[in-house]
Parts: structure tokens; C-alpha cells; sequence
């Protein structure tokens, strides 16, 4: 096989992720859901990443470290978020850099979702699960990862500026409900704490990465 040839094999294979979607967790979705319409069941439609450094507006090593590993992480080039207006008692000006920001579609976004669920997630110390109570009325679910050193792209001896980051998964469900029983189809854990068993409120941020 030529080497174009192979790389258009490779181009027009989809991630694992996406064919598990579409072959059994659609179809089971649709069951469940009572929807016998599979273009309604619920699906992802993108995932932003999001890191807030206000740090960056006065230190580029900080704002250049950043972009690295958030790239690294999300297999794409993140785009610099500014300020848009000043904030005196930060010394922030309007227009300042103050974090960098992901949003990740179609391929991208399974294979990132993929490894986040399966690799990232397991690698957080104490992980329990995310929190039930981070879903919204418009089919979304955000929530936040205290250290990005959970992701094993980054090189622990590279990653000098320690981040959190917040990650919103939006689909196409009309509520909190479907949008639960989606991720809950992919495997995502979710908590099942007393206090936390209600779709709807801010979820907490997940805890610190195990030691290697």
C-alpha cells in the first residue's frame, strides 16, 4: 500500500469512541429514551477547554508554558483568551492575555473524550467520581480539573506552571436528563453521594493526581 493510500486509511478511520456511539450506545439511547428517531438521541456536539492564568498578562513564560501543554492535551492549537475590560486591582488592562481556551468537534473530540474517561479520570487521587451537579438546562455538563498533570501527554519534568483547567461537554439534549444518561452510556463515573444526586448545580473540582 502506498503512503498517500495509507494515509488516507488512516484519515477515514473513525476513533473507537465514535463507532461505539454509533453502534450500540445510540441505539440502546434511542430504547431507553422511548425516541425511535436516532438523529434526536442525544449526542456530543463539542467540548471546550478552558484555563483562566491571569498570571499570563504579566509573565509570557507562563502564558507560552500554557498553550503548550493545553495543546498537548487537546491535540490542537488553543486560541489566547483576553480581557475584556481592565481590572485595576489584578493590573489586568483591556485586551490583556489572561488564559487560552480549546474547542475540540467531531474526531478531535472522541479521541480526547476517549482518553479522558479511560486514562485522565482514574490518575486523580481519591477519584469517587465527577459530581452529579454540574449539568445545566441546555443539555451541558462542566466541571473542573484542580492539576493538568493528570493527562499523561505532559511531561512532569517539563510542567513548571501547574493549572487547573474547566471542561464543558455540550450535546444536543434538551435537559439535564438526557445529557446524564448519555455520558453515563460512555462511561463517564459519576458520584453517588446522598447530597449529590440531583443534575443542575456547579459540579466540584475533581481532586489532585496520584503520585507517580
Amino acid at each position: 500500500m502506498s503512503t498517500k493510500s495509507a494515509k488516507a486509511t488512516t484519515q477515514l478511520t473513525a476513533p473507537r469512541l465514535l463507532e461505539q456511539y454509533r453502534k450500540e450506545i445510540a441505539p440502546a439511547l434511542g430504547k431507553t429514551l422511548h425516541q425511535s428517531n436516532l438523529m434526536a438521541v442525544p449526542r456530543l456536539n463539542k467540548i471546550v477547554l478552558n484555563v483562566g492564568c491571569g498570571e499570563a498578562a504579566h509573565d509570557a513564560k507562563i502564558l507560552e508554558a500554557v498553550q503548550r501543554d493545553l495543546a498537548l492535551i487537546a491535540g490542537q492549537r488553543p486560541i489566547i483568551t483576553r480581557a475584556k475590560r481592565a481590572i485595576s486591582n489584578f493590573r489586568i488592562k483591556e485586551g490583556d492575555p489572561v488564559g487560552c481556551k480549546v474547542t475540540l468537534r467531531r474526531a478531535r473530540m472522541y479521541e480526547f473524550f476517549e482518553r479522558l474517561i479511560h486514562v485522565a479520570l482514574p490518575r486523580i487521587r481519591d477519584f469517587q467520581g465527577l459530581s452529579p451537579r454540574g449539568f445545566d438546562q441546555q443539555g451541558g455538563y462542566s466541571f473542573g480539573i484542580v492539576e493538568h498533570t493528570i493527562f499523561p501527554e505532559v511531561n512532569l519534568d517539563e510542567a513548571r506552571f501547574p493549572f487547573g483547567l474547566d471542561i464543558a461537554i455540550v450535546t444536543n439534549a434538551t435537559g439535564p436528563q438526557g445529557t446524564l444518561a448519555l455520558l453515563t452510556a460512555f462511561g463517564v463515573p459519576f458520584t453517588r453521594s446522598k447530597t449529590s444526586n440531583a443534575p443542575g448545580a456547579p459540579a466540584e473540582a475533581a481532586a489532585a493526581p496520584e503520585d507517580a
